[in-house]
């Protein structure tokens, strides 16, 4: 980390290694985010309407809880562990392939900092477009509820509706972009050491991708335990 954070030598390189790495690490994210974000909002909103059947329990309630569902968990802990798969064995396969094949060591002969120059870029990048990422998916894990209220029948539309406006509590949506940024550092920094620190063949770039996506979700689960602890009690 000593050697990651240190001031770039050519700012013109870096910001495009950042942008390029905005594209990579975010943009391409997009897809698999909204997919699963929609139909887990979605199944979350049926889950909670199937069981809320007792006729004391206020329709309404089902809208809260898949509101608070998906702004407290799902959109910033399981939306990690999703990119911890994609994003870090990505950032351990690429950065490891390069160890291998000699790229690090040739950068390193050329006086460039390597670590600065591959792995800064990815962490600035995922600090920036994973609490985007977040944003968008409970936006669309709220719509894909409201989508199946609406073809389903199972909690009509203005009691889900008001469902997500009762009780609002803003400091919700900071919870889970604070840890957003946490596990972003997180999954970044950890799948980059891996693959910085990968030696011998093919296998062992596979090796280091397995572990990177494993330690980064060990990692993940534990820093929400923390974070919950801190800023909700």
């Amino acid at each position: 980390m000593a050697t990651v954070f240190t001031k770039p030598v050519r700012r013109q390189i870096f910001v495009k290694r950042v942008l390029d790495e905005i594209e990579q690490i975010g943009v391409d994210s997009v897809w698999i985010v909204s997919i699963v974000s929609v139909f887990m909002g979605a199944v979350l909103t049926l889950q909670v309407a199937i069981n809320f059947t007792a006729p004391y329990i206020p329709q309404y309630l089902i809208g809260l809880s898949a509101r608070d569902t998906m702004i407290l968990e799902f959109s910033s802990t399981i939306i990690c562990l999703i990119l911890a798969c994609k994003v870090g064995s990505n950032i351990a396969s690429e950065i490891g392939t390069m160890r291998i094949t000699e790229q690090i060591d040739a950068l390193e002969i050329m006086g460039v900092n390597s670590a600065n120059y591959l792995i800064l870029p990815k962490i600035i990048a995922a600090l920036l477009t994973f609490p985007l990422l977040t944003i968008l998916s409970i936006f669309l894990g709220i719509l894909g509820g409201y989508i199946v209220s609406y073809l389903t029948g199972v909690v009509a539309i203005y009691d889900y509706v008001d469902g997500l406006h009762y009780v609002f509590i803003p400091f919700y949506v900071t919870y889970t972009l604070i840890k957003m940024c946490v596990f972003s550092f997180i999954i970044t920094s950890v799948s980059s050491f891996h693959g910085y620190y990968t030696y011998g063949g093919a296998l062992e770039v596979g090796k280091s991708s397995t572990r990177a996506v494993v330690y980064s979700i060990i990692l993940v689960l534990l820093f929400n335990l923390i974070l919950t602890q801190l800023l909700l009690t």
